[in-house]
């Protein structure tokens, strides 16, 4: 009897990180994922994006192209925090076109569906200046909106970027703290990691990198670490060129593995899938055939999870 009691404790700590759809419980923090893509146009995968809801305020983690509309799909499940006028608070891992092409969106379009605030917007080096150009290059419809016949409120077009120059604590506000960590993602000088804590849960966010000493210190029994990823099987199949560039950009499943291994995350979430003709199962099986047994998931676009 007392086996039966362990197995069914076991499963119930696995169910609770499983990713789940429109019936999920009310949590204190989620993790939504709005986007699993990369510069491949999969039609199936809007580009890079997460949320993670605490209580009931969003913050979003890159955006790539699709992030909108994503996060309107999920508000339509339930995930009220995502509705677009809500979407105010957004953190950019670094500035590859994949991970930003949807800004414009983000600063635009939640103010057109009336969104009163300004965007807050963390990132790298080079953010401001990124904000600044989206809004000139988007000056004459700001000006219609604003002097034209459609209601448009003044300031929720707005950006406010804060640029993030070295390693440590960005935001604490209302029991969240969100700590930057730099990551290693080829020849970008900047290029940040996330680890967010609320409720006594954490959750880190590799964004774009290769395997480094500051992403294993971040990452260390969190509750939940999302990563990037590539197949390895898939990589040896590449030419030679391919091979360097991902080499010195991304994270294989072999290096994911040993990463997860040393810092025994509860749950593994892997994102920002380079499959090369191979699948999210195959993605798991080439990560447990490297060593590692932990709870992990490839995830899809608008699954969530529960830490």
């Amino acid at each position: 009897m007392r086996r039966f009691s362990f197995l069914f404790a076991a499963l119930a700590v696995v169910a609770a990180f499983e990713p789940a759809g429109a019936e999920t419980p009310e949590a204190a923090v989620k993790l939504i994922i709005l986007g699993t893509g990369t510069p491949n146009a999969d039609p199936d995968r809007s580009g890079p994006a997460l949320a993670i809801i605490v209580d009931d305020q969003a913050f979003l983690f890159d955006a790539g192209p699709g992030v909108v509309r994503r996060a309107a799909a999920a508000a339509r499940k339930g995930e009220k925090a995502l509705e677009a006028e809500k979407l105010d608070t957004a953190f950019l891992t670094h500035l590859h076109s994949d991970h930003t092409l949807g800004l414009p969106d983000l600063i635009f379009s939640p103010w057109v569906l009336e969104r009163q605030k300004p965007l807050d917007l963390y990132g790298p080096p080079g953010t401001a200046a990124m904000a600044r150009n989206i809004e000139k290059a988007w000056s004459a419809d700001r000006h219609l909106r604003l002097s034209g016949l459609e209601p448009a409120n003044p300031t929720g077009w707005k950006v406010e970027t804060h640029e993030i120059k070295k390693p440590g604590a960005v935001y604490e506000k209302g029991g969240v703290s969100i700590e930057a960590f730099p990551v290693k993602h080829g020849s970008w000088k900047y290029a940040y990691g996330y680890k967010l804590s609320a409720h006594g849960k954490t959750i880190v966010i590799s964004g774009d990198a290769t395997p480094s000493p500051a992403l294993i210190d971040a990452a260390k029994d969190a509750d939940i670490l999302i990563h990037e990823v590539y197949s390895e099987e898939g990589f040896n199949k590449r030419p030679p060129e391919w091979r360097r560039y991902h080499k010195a950009f991304h994270t294989s499943t072999r290096e994911l593995a040993e990463i997860a291994n040393e810092t025994q995350p509860k749950r593994l979430i892997l994102y920002h899938q380079l499959y090369w003709g191979y699948t999210d199962d195959d993605l798991v099986r080439e990560i447990r055939e490297a060593g590692y047994e932990g709870a992990t998931n490839s995830a899809r676009d608008l699954d969530i999870y529960v830490p």
